[in-house]
């Protein structure tokens, strides 16, 4: 098959067989298909989409390119969330291992962090030791004995997305839905799950700028779990500031094991505790949501979900002292503080140029090759429709002293600092399934 031929008919617009995308992704699989010719079609995909037709072969191939595990051995429901991505988006860290305290089996392969956006597994690397490279085998014992595993995605599972992944991230074409949406569900429907909730961002922050986006993209993917048999559930959730306090690998890890003791920032809180809810909810063990939330806030605070973090912690290799000690991983030794330019109230946080300016200190990567600085980052002092006198920090910085000058100016692009009011904005926009 041509392959130039297959990136001009879909540049031009033209629909393409089950046949002809079948052998883009085994082609792509098998090293027979360069990286530049794949970066074209997806390109082409991006300004010409894909029909429904095409995108349930396209995500079908991506799920077949590799294993499809098989959990149905181990007793109980199978249930996992993924989240589109955003700015102190640490969510995983804490739900995996509350929804697990509450009975659930999650088997969660996370990717890594794409432009402004964090990663899951960077995050988890900033624990000594921990290892996200795990076999299928192991990932399958510790959902089986733990009740979770947090690994990548390994050369079994899903390989075309894996690369794709990598790919979108250095050629803009990560916010296009159909590859966002085959992405996400190749991925994940490869776990063996009964059941996916997703947390759909929208906002500055995200990749969906707008709700209609982002309800757009819920629904492809809701229609995508449908077709394959998969109960797929959907919350949109705001991502025009940071979610919590703090941005970067480190420093999101300690907010994430603060938040495990019932001690973390209200808004990061309450979405991971509406998302647990919703995992209980669809593999039917929720009666009555509020009584779910209440046991849910319970096993925060008696220290529950803390020791399933610990217990997942050590049988990945890492140093379970960090939920006793957070400072175990090492924040940069450099902080100073970033002050508000002038009096008033903080109308807006732009989070993407947030997002970017942590990427400038070296907590992201700009190329699937470059290297993360786990221990810097940004911790906000301040979020939308606080008051702040000039001259208050808003923000620390933690930084190695690499790209402050252009993080600094980062920050003046993110804060819009007036008269107010704020413009006030739910934390969950909608649910949908």
């Amino acid at each position: 098959m041509h392959i130039p031929e297959l990136i001009r008919l879909k540049r031009d617009g033209h629909k393409l067989t089950a046949e002809q995308l079948r052998a883009l992704i085994d082609g792509y699989t098998a090293d027979k298909i360069p990286d530049y010719q794949m970066s074209a079609f997806l390109m082409a995909v991006f300004f010409q989409s894909m029909d429904p037709e095409e995108l349930g072969t396209w995500t079908e191939a991506m799920l077949h390119s590799g294993e499809v595990l098989d959990l149905s051995a181990i007793k109980g429901a199978k249930v996992d969330k993924h989240s589109t991505g955003g700015v102190g988006d640490k969510v995983s860290l804490i739900l995996a291992p509350l929804a697990a305290a509450a009975g659930l089996k999650v088997p969660m392969i996370s990717g890594r962090g794409l432009g402004h956006t964090g990663g899951t597994l960077d995050k988890l690397e900033s624990i000594p030791g921990f290892n996200v490279n795990q076999t299928v085998e192991t990932f399958r014992k510790h959902v089986d004995e733990i009740g979770l595993g947090l690994i990548g995605q390994t050369g079994e599972i899903a390989p075309a997305d894996k690369r794709i992944y990598a790919l979108r991230d250095v050629t803009a074409t990560v916010e296009c839905i159909p590859l966002i949406a085959s992405s996400i569900m190749s991925k994940k429907l490869a776990e063996g799950i009964d059941a996916l909730v997703l947390d759909v961002k929208v906002g500055s922050g995200a990749f969906m700028k707008e709700v209609d986006q982002a309800r757009e993209l819920a629904e492809t993917m809701i229609s995508i779990g449908k077709a394959m048999g998969t109960p797929v559930r959907a919350l949109i959730s705001d991502m025009d500031q940071p979610l919590g306090l703090a941005i970067g690998n480190t420093l999101e890890v300690i907010e994430s094991i603060e938040t495990l003791r019932g001690e973390g920032p209200e808004d990061l809180t309450e979405l991971t505790v509406e998302l647990v809810v919703d995992m209980l909810d669809a593999a039917g063990k929720v009666d009555d949501r509020a009584h779910a939330k209440k046991m849910l806030y319970a096993l925060l605070k008696d220290g529950s979900a803390l020791e399933v973090f610990r217990e997942i912690i050590i049988a990945q290799g890492g140093d379970g002292s960090v939920c006793d000690d957070p400072s175990v991983m090492k924040a940069a030794d450099t902080k100073i503080t970033f002050d508000a330019p002038q009096g008033g109230i903080i109308e807006h946080i732009n989070a993407e140029q947030v997002g970017l300016a942590a990427l400038e200190l070296g907590a992201g990567r700009r190329t699937k090759e470059d290297d993360v600085d786990h221990a810097v980052g940004l911790i906000l002092k301040k979020k939308r429709g606080a008051r702040v006198e000039k001259g208050e920090p808003i923000l620390e910085i933690y930084h190695n002293g690499t790209g402050l000058e252009k993080c600094i100016e980062r920050l003046h692009a993110a804060f819009q600092i007036g008269e107010g009011p704020a413009q006030d904005k739910p934390l969950i926009y909608e649910r949908l399934s």
